[in-house]
């Protein structure tokens, strides 16, 4: 099927090149996914997708038009060729534009074991939901279900460029998901647990997934506020990884060239703590965010985007990297630079030894809303979880907010030892130190 679509992809961007465009980059894709949800054990959604689309991007000059079409025919790619070079020749001029040069590209292309032969059908996936919901509701406490759901996909990618790069490779993925409701009437709280994998011989299991929920939603029972104040916060690593992507945002080639980033004039400087070394690894075997190369055609390269605590490099693709006049780094997609797998590596102490370090302050298993600017750094969320008192959990907590500045609360981040790779940004626990709580 890659050929195939290579060979659609081939034949618009030949076409293009044949009425005048000066560069062409060409995307097919093929994808089919499969999504059931289910509620108290009755179905409440079955969704089947399938899509064979192609995308194009035709420059005239620096002035560029992308379009897109589902009808695959030699004649209609023909036509979508035809009206991309017109709208680009109508488009106002980008002095950054452009693909890459020959010399630019990706020519080793690694197998990341990306895709599987055994997703799940729409009957695997009920079974896996009703397996989760009933997991959750044999948990003592919980009163009801608010849903389980499981999903499987199947994608492949070809992308054809003018400049001689001609690559595809397929992905799959598969999920499970359960939110599980404990107590009754006002008193009542809600948790959920989820996992996913890209083969589905690597899948959680769906019990697991439920009856951590379940488990979960029974803990947050009877939750209290606390009292505004300023205390060192644990992040659990299903929030922790937000830390993290918050750092990506304000590292990202587009934002810098923008001036709109509170890192702009990081570069080179130490912004976090000497122990820390966040890294970006787009080679990850099965990994949630592995790619053979970027969007662009460029070899994507292991990187560490922090180390020993100083900023290396921005995220960038070809249009940044010009803009900035640096070098691209293997980060580009056609929405903008991006990243792959990144992860913040284990540190040495447990989460128990954390928790057990800190005589009075919050542990944070949940976020809600955002409140963060990404120009000045300040930080606000709104947050749930439970308060540290003597170095145990102590009683759940809710309906509170924190804040801080995201320069000062990259300063204090100290990891835990439980780092998992559950997406394609992830974290271990982390613990952030003078934090303003607003409570009662």
């Amino acid at each position: 099927m890659i050929d195939d679509l290579l060979s659609l992809a081939s034949e618009a961007v030949s076409h293009a090149r044949k009425l005048g465009a000066d560069a062409v980059h060409a995307v097919a894709a093929d994808g089919r996914s499969t999504e059931l949800q289910i509620l108290d054990g009755q179905i409440e959604k079955v969704e089947q997708a399938e899509a064979l689309d192609i995308s194009l991007k035709v420059y005239a000059g620096k002035s560029s038009a992308t379009i897109s079409g589902s009808v695959l025919t030699t004649d209609a790619i023909h036509r979508l060729a035809e009206k991309a070079l017109a709208m680009a020749r109508l488009a106002p001029p980008d002095p950054y534009a452009g693909i890459a040069d020959a010399d630019q590209l990706a020519k080793d292309i690694p197998d990341l074991d990306l895709a599987a032969d055994d997703m799940p059908n729409a009957e695997g996936l009920e079974r896996l939901a009703r397996e989760a919901e009933a997991a959750a509701l044999a948990v003592p406490g919980v009163s009801k279900s608010s849903g389980a759901g499981a999903s499987a996909s199947d994608r492949i990618v070809a992308i054809v460029m003018s400049n001689g790069f001609a690559q595809g490779y397929r992905r799959t993925g598969c999920g499970v998901s359960m939110s599980a409701i404990a107590g009754e009437g006002t008193g009542m709280q809600r948790d959920y647990d989820y996992a996913s994998a890209i083969h589905f011989a690597d899948l959680r299991s769906a019990g697991d997934v439920g009856r951590e929920a379940g488990e979960r939603a029974v803990k947050r029972l009877d939750p209290r506020k606390v009292k505004s104040q300023s205390v060192p916060v644990i992040y659990d690593r299903r929030v922790a990884s937000g830390l993290i992507g918050h750092l990506l945002g304000a590292i990202n080639g587009a934002a810098i060239a923008r001036g709109t980033s509170f890192l702009k004039d990081a570069l080179g400087q130490q912004i976090f703590g000497s122990h820390i070394s966040i890294v970006e690894d787009p080679f990850i075997r099965r990994g949630f965010g592995s790619r053979p190369f970027d969007g662009e055609g460029l070899a994507c390269h292991k990187t560490n985007l922090i180390d020993a605590g100083v900023l290396t490099n921005w995220i960038l693709d070809l249009r940044s990297a010009r803009q900035l006049g640096l070098k691209p780094t293997g980060q580009g997609s056609r929405g903008g630079p991006s990243t792959s797998n990144v992860y913040l590596p284990a540190g040495a102490i447990s989460p128990e030894g954390q928790i057990r370090s800190i005589s009075q302050g919050l542990y944070v298993t949940e976020l809600i809303g955002s409140s963060v600017n990404m120009v000045t750094g300040d930080y606000s969320r709104g947050a749930s979880g439970f308060w540290i008192e003597n170095g145990e959990l102590t009683f759940p907590v809710s309906e509170i907010t924190i804040a801080g500045n995201l320069k000062d609360m990259f300063k204090t981040i100290v990891p835990a030892s439980n780092l998992e790779f559950r997406s394609s940004v992830n974290a271990p626990n982390c613990l952030v130190e003078g934090l303003t709580i607003a409570g009662l």
